[in-house]
């Protein structure tokens, strides 16, 4: 091969210049370096490679032999590099594969592992894909639910009844309000009484002060405020029995009631869901009897079969809490309503032993007057 640049490239050799320092050191970049990178960028680059062309088999070769160097494209030439290191020029392929890196990608090569952080996507993507279940066997059996909610509302599902449980239940719901409008009326009687001897009170300490500013009254004021002090003495003991039956019935109503009509309120939801499901098994049996048929078949099967226990026992568990109930809460009222009759006819008769008596019998403690001061909210 022979260059056509040869007669530039050696006069730009023999015309190179070496650098001398002011002391007439040579400095740090040896001459022979120098020089053999300016060969290196001529022989392969030139002044200017776009008009720059090898020819093949000397001068007498025929115009077949040249090659415009414009269609080399992408070499890579360091142009300081260090002795001994080679100036890479790669192929046209090589080129188009580093230009798109997909196409590496597919032509076979060796791809990095991948990191650790691989096995936390997983996680994270199973977590998805379960919560994404969830969701999804959610909707379809709201679905569900509502379609059969729906037909039964307008009349055109069938319904799943239990008519003596329903009654129970019924009845259960209307004696709820009926002890709720009897707890208010207790609350309320409570507040009333508490102001009359609070009033009491007052009135019986107004009565002792005039008693002795007023000579000539003493004796009746006196008398009536040792009366009201009395009544006030009384009221107090009569406050602890009627607070004693208001705890009582919010007890029954508002804990022991309401834990059995949660129960019922999940036997209602399970009744629905398994008529639901009753109703899509009836309609996929009346369906036509393939393949695919007959596996959702099996998953409906399945489904309402699982839907029916849960709904049997919460059957099961809902009549025995209105048993239980019934018991605690005929055993409770009976206790509640003795103690408040024996309480009022004490007080109303003036009966402070008998009053006495039937705190001791219910085993109500008063507390020792002064020990605590009622709430703002009593004072209302």
């Amino acid at each position: 091969m022979a260059l056509r640049m040869s007669d530039g490239i050696m006069s730009k050799a023999a015309t190179m210049e070496i650098p001398i320092s002011s002391n007439g050191d040579t400095g740090s970049l040896p001459e022979d370096d120098g020089l053999e990178q300016d060969l290196q960028q001529v022989m392969v680059s030139g002044p200017n490679l776009n008009e720059t062309s090898i020819v093949s088999g000397g001068y007498g070769g025929t115009a077949e032999g040249i090659i415009p160097t414009s269609t080399i494209k992408g070499c890579l030439v360091q142009p300081h590099a260090a002795r001994g290191a080679s100036s890479v020029c790669p192929s046209a392929a090589a080129a188009r594969r580093m230009a798109d890196p997909d196409q590496a990608a597919g032509s076979g090569l060796h791809q990095a592992h991948p990191s650790p952080a691989g096995g936390g996507e997983e996680i994270v993507r199973g977590i998805a894909v379960e919560k994404f279940d969830i969701v999804k066997k959610w909707g379809i059996n709201t679905y569900k639910c509502t379609k059969q909610l729906i037909s039964e509302r307008f009349g055109r599902g069938s319904r799943t009844v239990d008519l003596e449980l329903e009654t129970q239940i019924e009845l259960l719901r209307e004696t709820k309000r009926k002890y709720e409008s009897v707890l208010q009326l207790a609350r309320a009687l409570t507040s009333h009484f508490y102001s009359l001897v609070q009033t009491q009170h007052a009135l019986g300490d107004a009565f002792a002060d005039l008693s002795q500013k007023s000579p000539e009254l003493q004796e009746e004021f006196g008398y009536n405020a040792e009366t009201q002090k009395l009544l006030c003495k009384n009221g107090e003991t009569l406050l602890g029995a009627v607070n004693f039956f208001v705890s009582s019935i919010n007890t029954l109503v508002n804990k022991t009631m309401e834990d059995t009509l949660m129960t019922v309120k999940q036997y209602e939801t399970a009744r629905l869901e398994y008529d639901a499901y009753r109703t899509d098994l009836e309609e996929l049996s009346m369906g036509p009897r393939d393949a695919g048929t007959l596996s959702r078949l099996d998953a409906a099967q399945s489904h309402f079969q699982s839907h029916k226990d849960k709904y049997e026992k919460l059957r099961a568990d809902v009549a025995i809490k209105l048993k239980f109930l019934e018991e605690n809460k005929v055993k409770v009222m009976h206790k509640q309503l003795l103690l408040f009759h024996n309480a009022i006819s004490a007080y109303f008769a003036g009966n402070q032993q008998q009053l006495e008596q039937t705190l001791r019998q219910f085993n109500i403690k008063l507390k020792p007057p002064g020990a605590e001061k009622p709430s703002w909210l009593e004072e209302q």
